[in-house]
């Protein structure tokens, strides 16, 4: 990576570090039973992992902290071979609600041995827009890389957060899907470009924030994306669109996701697909759930997330997303009753556990902590590819709590710093799920 990199952003090399550190490692491999017949894990051949946590950057000075720090990989770009993990993450004024003012990002060319600091990326900088008359900011928020194998392009998607001139955040605003591309010639972001909707007023309030995606191998984007239509509270869909290298466009939409509980509605969806079929976790106010597809566009009934048990997952507003292997379906999580109610909305620890895709459920003897708690919530996260041999999970400690429109700083008592966390998923077996090169033509 370029020298000049080591010298910039001092102010922030105060408050943070770069350099790969190693703050837990686990060494013994963790079992995550197949569910055969009932609930017996398979006798052979079971899929394992170990997990290490390692802390690339921190930051909380008061008055900032780290968010939604998400990777995507560029294949073959690190050293030796290995891939590049590029890493994305907002910085979070603590003195407001929600308060994005800029985006940043960090790198690594061996597998997190070594991190570059964190630069302030132009392309996905904050600009500003007329709105009834007024001109207001435009933050990207909610990012997240993933590299489109079809183009070998590292794309990312979220969505934009339009603010009062004095930075508040108000129910009545636009709202875009957004996305760029990175060039890991220049390792920059090119400028964020909004990605155009079939009817403006229906989907006036919209984006991909904090959405997984999933690319087709013909190179299709299935994107999710949660709107809130005029009168209406928020609804999921699935977005099909093309991807040329440079431009995203919509080319069809699945159905509408709804519920009527008298909840903000339906947000941040997440997408998979497991052994043919796709499945699609949904955060809501009062629980998380969960729908299949056979086409990744048109979802059954939504059904709250349980335990095999039956009894609730304990997932409530916050996000869920998927760890995919060939040889397994898991679930990352936020949950209540793990003596942590002093978190806000129970947004820590990050639990991971299996997914019986048949039932759908999430199989309790298979939970793992895989980030622990420490006062600080950690819903806001992200999931990586990095190889067949490993999986990454990305989070930051968020230091704000309750208080006026939950703005205090956290209580940090419990030893949170706002640590930027990579959890290493290192499988027993190869993720044959896994593509990085483009399909044969």
């Amino acid at each position: 990576m370029k020298n000049e990199r080591l010298s910039s952003r001092r102010e922030f090399l105060k408050s943070t570090t770069s350099g790969g550190l190693s703050f837990l490692a686990t060494s013994q491999w963790a079992t995550a039973g197949e569910p055969v017949g009932k609930g017996r894990p398979l006798p052979q051949e079971k899929l394992r992992y170990r997990l290490s946590l390692h802390v690339p950057t921190r930051l909380y000075d008061g008055r900032r902290c780290w968010c939604h720090p998400r990777a995507g990989i560029v294949p073959g770009a690190g050293k030796q071979g290995m891939p590049r993990v590029v890493m994305t993450m907002n910085v979070l004024s603590v003195s407001g609600s929600d308060v994005f003012k800029a985006m940043y990002g960090l790198e690594t060319d061996d597998l997190g041995q070594t991190w570059s600091p964190p630069r302030k990326l132009p392309g996905l900088a904050v600009r500003s827009t007329l709105v009834d008359g007024q001109r207001r900011p435009v933050a990207v928020s909610d990012f997240w890389p993933c590299w489109h194998r079809a183009t070998n392009t590292l794309l990312g998607t979220g969505h934009s957060v339009v603010y009062t001139p004095d930075w508040k955040v108000v129910p009545d605003r636009p709202r875009a899907t957004v996305y760029s591309t990175y060039d890991p010639q220049t390792e920059q972001w090119a400028p964020w470009q909004r990605l155009a909707m079939p009817d403006g007023e229906k989907f006036r309030h919209a984006g991909a924030g904090c959405t997984q995606r999933y690319d087709l191998p013909d190179g299709t984007v299935l994107l999710p994306i949660y709107y809130r239509p005029p009168g209406k509270n928020s609804r999921a869909i699935v977005v099909r669109c093309s991807f040329d290298g440079q431009r995203l466009r919509v080319i069809g939409l699945g159905n509408e996701l709804a519920i009527d509980d008298n909840t903000r509605g339906l947000h941040e969806p997440s997408l998979t697909r497991y052994q043919g079929e796709f499945f699609l976790t949904i955060r809501n106010d009062r629980r998380g759930y969960v729908t299949r597809s056979g086409d990744g566009l048109h979802f059954g009934p939504i059904t709250p997330w349980r335990f095999d048990d039956g009894k609730e997952l304990g997932n409530y507003n916050t996000q869920q997303h998927w760890v995919t292997h060939s040889d397994g379906l898991f679930l990352v999580y936020t949950r209540r009753a793990a003596h942590n109610d002093h978190v806000f909305r129970h947004r820590a620890p990050l639990f991971m556990a299996r997914v019986d895709p048949k039932r759908l459920r999430v199989i309790r003897d298979s939970e793992r902590i895989v980030v622990p708690e420490r006062g600080a919530r950690l819903g806001n996260f992200g999931v990586t590819d990095v190889s067949p041999q490993e999986t990454w999970i990305t989070v930051a400690e968020w230091m704000q709590t309750w208080g006026p429109r939950y703005v205090l700083p956290v209580d940090n008592r419990y030893g949170s710093d706002g640590s930027v966390f990579v959890a290493r998923v290192r499988w027993s077996k190869p993720n044959l799920a896994f593509q990085s090169s483009p399909p044969p033509k």
